[in-house]
């Protein structure tokens, strides 16, 4: 899989994930933490989902995941994206938008994003006043900072027990690498 890689590295080494601000599935004590930063309509990103969702059953509770945001200006509707997933997690469904956007990354407009909204059962007028005013962009900003401080530069990008992986994004090379940081 072709994705962009990051030539910087961090100066320090990133904590992740933390339970009362990222969105997170599994325990936060696992003994394997994957943090990925990605973007909504990222064709890359999307490749990738269905990797992580496979690591996600093959390790179940070992496996503490977070999604950080990273909308990239050549995708001219991540950031709406991203807005989506967000004011979602106000009404309580994160990770059930969070699947819809990547298992629909070609329709990713506004009104897409409403009728996502309906779809799970969420007023979909507050979410797209929501999108639409910004409301979550300092979430967005801070998770876009935090990336950026971290050596982050394209999507996806993927910690594992806080350090970098930049290898394969397939399960089974992604899973030894999980295994692997998991023994350190």
């Amino acid at each position: 899989m072709k994705r962009e890689l990051s030539s910087g590295v961090a100066k320090s080494r990133p904590t992740f994930p933390v339970a009362d601000r990222d969105h997170i599935q599994g325990p936060i004590d696992a003994p394997i933490a994957l943090v990925e930063y990605g973007d909504y309509e990222c064709p890359y990103c999307g490749e990738a989902h269905p990797v992580v969702k496979a690591i996600q059953k093959r390790l179940g509770d070992r496996l503490c995941f977070a999604f950080r945001n990273f909308p990239l200006t050549m995708h001219p509707h991540a950031e709406h994206a991203a807005e989506a997933a967000e004011a979602a997690g106000t009404q309580g469904k994160f990770w059930e938008m969070h699947d819809l956007l990547f298992e629909n990354q070609d329709a990713l407009r506004d009104t897409d994003l409403a009728e996502y909204a309906s779809t799970l059962g969420l007023d979909a007028q507050r979410l797209l006043g929501e999108v639409r005013s910004g409301a979550h962009a300092d979430r967005i900003r801070d998770d876009f900072r935090g990336g950026a401080r971290n050596g982050v530069n394209g999507t996806p990008t993927f910690f594992i027990n806080s350090v970098r992986y930049d290898g394969e994004i397939e399960v089974d090379a992604l899973l030894a690498a999980l295994n692997e940081r998991a023994r350190k």
